[in-house]
């Protein structure tokens, strides 16, 4: 699989551009490598498509937001163009080109885009929150989730439109000087699908659609963050009289580990050992997401001191590698003594081994700071 251009590159744009140049960039591509100016062309279709994609990211503020944080590398924000077909895409962006509701290139092409002109309308989408915890994210899982999604009701038949005859359009020829100039328009009677509700039965409202609810099987990959934004194609909101379903847009909401925090796809965890354990060195158990998991803590350890379990963090949502598990060790000071450990703490602080004596080995918090970012 190759990788995936830059959405400012295929446009032809750069980051300070604004919605109204992205728009005409995508105008300007789009009609370059429209498939009736390039029929039987597989190369001009995929660029096509490639322009939509990367206009409805740039377009919507929020996704762009995310791709200019992320890239490629952490899904889209809930982008669905790779899941659409041509008329999806016309029907979507359609409203860029102008020309009052019709086929978004009916002044270029003569009403060709839609092939035959009848707009098929797309379902609204559905969104959800999903929680998952440390250990689903860690691992990936599969969550049976409930919606409620709009669905044609059964019994709804449909007749074609006799205001547009099917077409989706109304066409109106006007008589200039320059010659016939035809306009096309958008349908107001079947809002351009080209039918109308025949039969329907009682409680079904003038979409003929009605509500469901579905349980759906939904495959969370390992690695996902907070905030991050998933889409299943086609399992939202059908669409009245046809056309394709809208899409089911996940947001992933992260609980809280108790003992593991979360810092990009390491694990920070702190560990407290006693004043003697660091003296005298100890093996400790830590929690991780695949278990516990017994190390060393060696003789004179200092407190501030960070030690690495390597690939023992959170695989990154596109499995390119996998993060780190890092453990600050906090060395406990007492905070009340008895008196018979103050007697023995009296008489070892008169010993020279207990002064501090750092030596050019000894690392201090900006360089442990440097070591654990790096």
């Amino acid at each position: 699989m190759s990788a995936k251009r830059d959405y400012y590159e295929i446009l032809g744009v750069n980051k300070s551009s604004s919605v109204e140049e992205i728009k005409k960039a995508y105008r300007k591509v789009a009609i370059q490598f429209h498939p009736d100016k390039n029929p039987d062309n597989k190369e001009a279709e995929e660029k096509f498509k490639e322009a939509a994609e990367a206009y409805e990211v740039l377009s919507d503020q929020e996704k762009r937001a995310h791709y200019d944080r992320f890239g490629h590398a952490r899904g889209n924000g809930g982008f669905s163009g790779q899941n659409m077909n041509m008329d999806d895409i016309f029907s979507q962006f359609g409203d860029i080109f102008g020309g009052g509701g019709g086929s978004p290139f009916d002044s270029f092409f003569g009403g060709g885009g839609s092939r035959g002109g009848r707009r098929q309308r797309k379902g609204t989408n559905l969104r959800i929150k999903l929680k998952l915890n440390l250990e689903e994210i860690a691992h990936g899982v599969e969550k049976k989730i409930k919606v409620n999604r709009l669905v044609r009701a059964e019994g709804v038949t449909f007749k074609t439109c006799t205001t547009c005859q099917g077409t989706g359009q109304i066409r109106k020829v006007v008589n200039t000087m320059l010659g016939q100039m035809v306009s096309a328009s958008t349908c107001s009677n079947c809002d351009g699908s080209g039918q109308i509700i025949d039969k329907r039965p009682g409680g079904v409202d003038s979409s003929g659609l009605v509500s469901k609810e579905e349980h759906i099987s939904v495959k969370i990959p390992a690695g996902v963050a907070d905030g991050m934004q998933l889409s299943m194609s086609g399992k939202g909101n059908e669409a009245p009289g046809g056309g394709a379903a809208g899409d089911l847009l996940i947001l992933i909401e992260e609980q809280e580990d108790k003992f593991l925090k979360r810092d990009g796809n390491n694990l920070v965890y702190d560990l407290y050992i006693s004043f003697v354990d660091a003296a005298l060195g100890t093996n400790v158990e830590v929690p991780s997401v695949g278990g516990k998991v017994k190390i060393k803590i060696d003789a004179g350890t200092q407190s501030g001191k960070i030690l690495r379990l390597r690939g023992k963090g959170l695989k990154d949502v596109n499995g390119y590698e996998t993060g780190d598990q890092l453990i600050y060790v906090n060395v406990w000071t007492p905070k009340k003594l008895t008196a018979e450990e103050r007697a023995i703490l009296e008489g070892l602080k008169r010993s020279p081994n207990f002064e501090p004596h750092p030596d050019a080995n000894e690392k201090g918090f900006f360089e442990r700071m440097k070591e654990y970012f790096n």
